[in-house]
């Protein structure tokens, strides 16, 4: 679940020195340090070693014996570049079912922020926004892309790292707080808050926020807020209308009615069992 990916985030430093968490080495400098066996050896007091991998081997014989050939790509914990990991879930009235946020890559003026809310309810209007440079837009800006999830891609698209402006870009703005139900590479960078659940395009919450509105992100108390009252997102929920189905038949239809969210693994929920739980042959056989 998330919550076990933010318990996890903060029992585990971050010792790969590689962008963009780090600042100076790349993911061949990290190959040629020992790679991923020579990290797990030096966290393996956090790892179930006893767990069989795809090799037929346990987790701790695949890492037995790997070394760590540069301290500085492949860091000790105690000269971690973080002391808690390199993901937080936050969770509010705007994503009651959990956004993502990759604190070890933004800059830490974010870790606390409020600011207004500049929204997109497309991915085609924001790229051509963040080109205008008379854009209403200053750094504390929130920007916001939605209907970019799952549903809304659909297929949750890599759109998460939205653009700064190029009017901010000329000003030196190199990060500001950016907001989406979409996703990124994970060699993306920035203040970028992703995979908002429930989505906008099914109605959640992130659907009622408007230009202007100024949300509050604390990274340390895991907290987004949209500091609207609940009288008048009652209000914004009574007017709001649903987008009009794309697909009468096929996989598209199957898709839009089988999917499900972010915080559940964009997984069918046709597909959804126990984990673990044996999957048997069909009476034909």
């Amino acid at each position: 679940s998330l919550d076990d990916f933010d318990a996890f985030s903060r029992r585990v430093p971050v010792i790969a020195n590689i962008r963009p968490s780090g600042d100076k080495y790349l993911m061949e400098d990290f190959f040629y340090a020992g790679g991923l066996p020579a990290l797990m050896s030096r966290i393996r007091d956090k790892l179930h070693l006893d767990t069989l991998t795809v090799t037929g081997r346990t987790l701790g014989e695949n890492i037995a014996g790997a070394e760590v050939y540069n301290d500085d790509v492949i860091r000790t914990r105690d000269n971690a570049l973080y002391q808690e990991g390199a993901l937080a879930v936050l969770r509010g009235n705007i994503a009651p079912d959990g956004c993502v946020i990759k604190p070890s890559a933004c800059e830490k003026r974010f870790f606390k922020h409020t600011g207004p809310a500049l929204v997109f309810d497309d991915y085609p209007s924001m790229k051509a926004a963040v080109e205008n440079e008379d854009l209403d837009v200053t750094a504390d800006h929130v920007l916001i892309l939605r209907n970019a999830g799952p549903q809304g891609g659909p297929g949750m698209p890599e759109w998460g790292m939205l653009p700064i402006p190029k009017k901010l870009v000329k000003q030196g703005v190199r990060d500001m707080l950016r907001m989406s139900d979409a996703r990124m590479s994970g060699t993306s960078y920035g203040a970028c808050i992703l995979h908002v659940a429930p989505e906008a395009y099914i109605g959640g919450p992130f659907a009622l926020v408007q230009t202007g509105d100024l949300i509050t992100v604390d990274i340390d108390r895991r907290s987004i807020h949209l500091e609207v009252s609940d009288e008048e997102l009652e209000r914004r929920r009574a007017a709001w209308q649903p987008p009009p189905p794309r697909y009468s038949r096929g996989y598209g239809w199957m898709f839009s009615r089988h999917i499900r969210q972010a915080n559940d693994g964009c997984d069918f929920d046709f597909l959804q069992t126990d984990f673990g739980e044996a999957a048997g042959e069909p009476s034909i056989y």
